[in-house]
């Protein structure tokens, strides 16, 4: 996999990846784009969300939707790395069964999501859920 980020003016970026799209960043706090490090927490709950859709269908659940809700805490100094991160799903279906969604959210962060898994060697990954 690669991925190329350019720089464009100030503080923003695009960054493009091997798959042909594009995304803006902006390091000067969010201003007019996501700052990187919005992207790395949408990354974790993006690919985790994957994990979970496909582990609910896969065990026959019926999901209507899923929302990951990812709140963390940062160091106060630089580099401001991410110390815990809560992912909590918001998960909605028909006749969901609670074992079940325990299951694959836990597997998510524990065994499946390579966003997770890799930021888990240095951060506090946890998870919530509720169904609704």
């Amino acid at each position: 996999m690669e991925a190329q980020v350019k720089w464009v003016e100030d503080f923003k970026f695009i960054g493009a990846s091997q798959s042909g799209h594009c995304v803006v960043m902006d390091g000067n706090g969010g201003a007019t784009a996501p700052s990187p490090m919005e992207m790395v927490l949408m990354a974790a709950g993006g690919c985790s969300s994957v994990d979970v859709v496909d582990g609910l269908k896969s065990a026959q659940q019926q999901v209507h939707s899923c929302i990951a809700k990812l709140t963390t805490e940062r160091r106060d100094t630089a580099p401001r790395l991410f110390t815990k991160v809560n992912i909590h799903f918001v998960i909605s279906g028909l006749q969901l069964d609670e074992s079940v969604v325990e299951k694959v959210t836990a597997d998510s962060l524990q065994k499946y999501c390579s966003v997770c898994l890799m930021l888990g060697a240095g951060v506090e990954m946890t998870h919530s859920w509720e169904i609704c």
